[in-house]
């Protein structure tokens, strides 16, 4: 049952993250901060939608039992993606700041989907 809760609240807050980053990166001329940090990535303008799909896309992968696994493979992925950007371009501190949010589509993973039914 705690198995569960935490499970839950894990799905919630990392399908309302993925929407958040994906609604926030097809608006990031908006935001002077997000231009400078994926410009410093080495990130291009034509990758900015690109990237904001698949974090969308990740989001709602999420919410089916079919697709959860795929969708915290991807997360891990994306994740891991922006760490090795962040390395390559020797921001170490976004690397390291983004290794609680790669633990958590793992830690999901080993959960498993909260509503499943065996």
């Amino acid at each position: 049952m705690i198995k569960n809760i935490i499970s839950l609240l894990l799905l919630i807050v990392s399908v309302l993250l993925n929407f958040k980053h994906g609604w926030d990166t097809f608006n990031y001329k908006s935001n002077p901060e997000s231009v400078k940090a994926m410009a410093d990535l080495g990130i291009t303008e034509a990758a900015v939608p690109f990237l904001g799909s698949l974090a969308i896309i990740t989001g709602i992968l999420l919410l089916f039992p079919r697709t959860f696994f795929y969708g915290n493979a991807l997360n891990a992925v994306l994740i891991t993606l922006i760490m090795t950007l962040a390395v390559r371009s020797e921001n170490y501190k976004m690397a390291l700041m983004e290794i609680p949010f790669l633990l958590m589509p793992l830690i999901m993973i080993w959960l498993k989907y909260p509503f499943k039914i065996n």
